[in-house]
């Protein structure tokens, strides 16, 4: 059984009884993150009794060989050892299976029957599949009558390849289900540090109050990848880290730090407020591309002590590929709050170190009275703590105990580790947040039509400008920081990125 509790926001007797569909209930997201989250929900007593899950694939399986695959998938990513039999046993009597072809709409009266639907329960369906299967999917749910006023679906991502795809999917989607209905998901939004963000901001005067160009400097944000493509070439050869990282995940972590407070803590408020600041991105052109942003690809190095292939030597690759595994970018905000402060993102693949974090840095003393010690004070910072170990630090200034005629000051930190200060209470992934907030029918955590559709649009404009300009990704090796240019992107304003690694 698991050491630390488990957070319980709730009970099975008030929680919202629905049929949970798994469209792609075999395939790596759902063995890796979606059942273990089922799993910790049943744990924790989240799911109505009534509620029941059921898989759905391409394979033709029965339930009982379904149900053991579940099982399997379990012990490999909760743990054999964690895995409590009572709560395993609770799911398993919760689990149906339906094999068809996802593709053919006929085939969904298949799922019809296996619902035996003979009461109003909300039907949640989850489309952890690829995004062209999306029409076809939704099609079927509605010619089956499994698209009702409480119907619900999630749609993982990505969400097209570029603006025009999006518009295509989404009104693929928007043809069967109301924009109510739709849960758009980008994990990110699930994670306990990144919603500590709207705590930190608008439940503390000392940080709400100084959220401003008037005491803020800069902002960095980092994704750091220590793994490459994973034996997924082809897919992430069409992608790469601009529209897989950027597109979604550093753009709704940049929107939650920049936004205006919420008139309210509910999906039309804190959505209205991240459209906003979306729109208000300044575009990179062909005219401040080369000054604004850098591209990388890594090239054969050492990660840790492994040594491991460039990106153009794995597994499947094409050799003249231009797909960049890195980028570094100056954002600007154009509006009164963030006049004049920059916004350096930065992600990668094949770095250093596993590493997501948020550092707030203020602007420095505008008097230093301290300048006999130090001649420079160095300013406070914020660092929030996304991976691996989550919390929050304050970095500021102290005097050094001890007699003498001048005060010597030293930096330190002030660290709030999620682990440790909340030591008897387990910190729930992502995936569990977000399925228990479509369950309940809770958007606020979920992405809206137009924030896709504004991040598209921006990100479209430096995939663009890069074609205009012809740039090209710079190699790096594999275990590094990146590109040197990176380092100069942010040097050239007399910065530099928070590494310590």
């Amino acid at each position: 059984m698991l050491s630390k509790g488990t957070a319980s926001t709730g009970t099975a007797a008030t929680a919202t009884c629905c049929d949970f569909i798994l469209f792609g209930t075999l395939g790596d997201l759902a063995r890796r993150k979606l059942l273990p989250a089922l799993y910790q929900l049943e744990k924790a007593n989240l799911l109505h009794a009534k509620t029941r899950i059921i898989g759905v694939a391409r394979d033709s399986i029965d339930t009982e060989t379904f149900t053991a695959k579940v099982q399997a998938s379990l012990e490999e990513f909760v743990g054999k050892a964690q895995l409590d039999n009572a709560v395993w046993e609770r799911l398993a009597k919760r689990l149906a299976y339906c094999g068809f072809d996802l593709a053919s709409v006929s085939e969904y009266s298949l799922l019809a029957k296996t619902l035996k639907r003979d009461d109003n329960r909300a039907v949640l369906s989850y489309l952890a599949t690829p995004p062209q299967l999306f029409p076809s999917i939704c099609k079927g749910l509605s010619e089956h009558q499994l698209v009702t006023e409480n119907a619900r679906v999630v749609l993982e991502k990505p969400l097209g390849h570029d603006l025009p795809s999006s518009r295509d999917i989404n009104q693929e989607v928007g043809n069967y289900f109301a924009e109510s209905q739709i849960y758009r998901i980008d994990h990110y939004l699930g994670k306990e540090t990144v919603l500590n963000l709207l705590a930190l901001r608008f439940a503390n005067p000392i940080f709400a109050d100084q959220w401003t160009h008037n005491a803020i400097d800069h902002v960095q944000i980092t994704a750091a990848e220590q793994v490459g493509v994973e034996g997924r070439w082809s897919y992430y050869d069409d992608a790469g880290q601009l529209r897989d990282m950027v597109q979604n995940h550093l753009l709704q972590v940049l929107a939650l730090i920049a936004m205006e407070p919420p008139t309210r803590l509910d999906a039309e408020s804190v959505r209205e407020e991240k459209i906003k600041v979306l729109r208000s991105l300044r575009p990179i052109t062909q005219q401040n591309v080369r000054e604004d942003t850098v591209r990388g690809q890594y090239s054969g190095g050492f990660v840790g002590d492994k040594k491991v292939p460039g990106y153009l030597e794995e597994e499947g690759a094409n050799a003249s590929s231009k797909t960049e595994t890195f980028v570094a970018l100056k954002a600007h905000i154009d509006n009164w709050r963030w006049s004049q402060v920059p916004f350096y993102l930065r992600t990668g693949k094949r770095m250093a170190q596993k590493r997501t974090e948020i550092v707030i840095t203020f602007k420095p003393q505008p008097h230093n009275i301290f300048h006999e010690t130090m001649a420079q004070l160095p300013p406070n910072r914020l660092v929030i703590r996304l991976q691996p170990d989550e919390g929050v630090e304050i970095q500021m200034m102290n005097k050094v105990p001890g007699l003498g005629k001048q005060m010597q000051l030293k930096p330190t930190t002030l660290d709030l580790s999620f682990d440790e200060t909340f030591e008897n209470q387990r910190i729930s992934d992502a995936y569990e947040r977000l399925l228990l907030e479509a369950i309940e029918g809770n958007q606020y955590l979920f992405v809206a039509r137009d924030e896709v559709e504004f991040a598209w649009k921006w990100i479209d404009g430096i995939r663009e400008a890069w074609q205009q300009t012809n740039e090209e990704p710079k190699p790096y090796p594999s275990g590094s920081l990146g590109p040197a240019a990176a380092i100069t992107l942010i040097a050239h304003d007399g910065r530099e990125w928070d590494d310590d690694f």
